[in-house]
């Protein structure tokens, strides 16, 4: 009795570690934050490349995984990854990568960002868990 049970909880924690690396925002149409990790130096909660200008940056994430848009303005680039977003920005001689929920940040960039979506709008999805509902 006690090892069908132990079974079962072992199953359901696999299926549940499972469930959860599918719906985090490194899947795959997320933010690659685990490349963006592994590729650039980290500076507290951004990451720097000391010789890139943001549009190489930028172009470098996109490569690596689509974004659903992208965006730039004011020597920024934007990239959009459903609830979330990049912004890579001039930084000293190179350029400064942040990730932020896409809420936040296009109120923080929405002069640049005129034909995304309003997330506040009735009508955003924002390509997370139960998008298309």
């Amino acid at each position: 009795m006690k090892s069908a049970r132990l079974v079962r909880a072992a199953v359901a924690a696999v299926l549940a570690v499972a469930l959860l690396a599918a719906c985090s925002s490194d899947g795959g149409n997320g933010v690659p934050r685990g490349w963006i990790r592994d590729t650039y130096t980290e500076s507290g909660a951004d990451w720097i490349v000391p010789s890139k200008t943001p549009t190489q940056v930028a172009d470098a994430i996109h490569g690596h995984r689509s974004a659903l848009d992208r965006a730039s303005g004011g020597s920024m680039e934007f990239l959009r990854y459903g609830d979330d977003m990049v912004t890579v920005s001039p930084y000293r001689s190179g350029s400064r990568i942040e990730i932020e929920d896409y809420r936040n940040g296009y109120h923080r960039h929405s002069t640049h960002l005129t034909y995304w979506p309003n997330p506040d709008s009735a009508s955003f999805r924002g390509g997370g868990p139960g998008e298309g509902k």
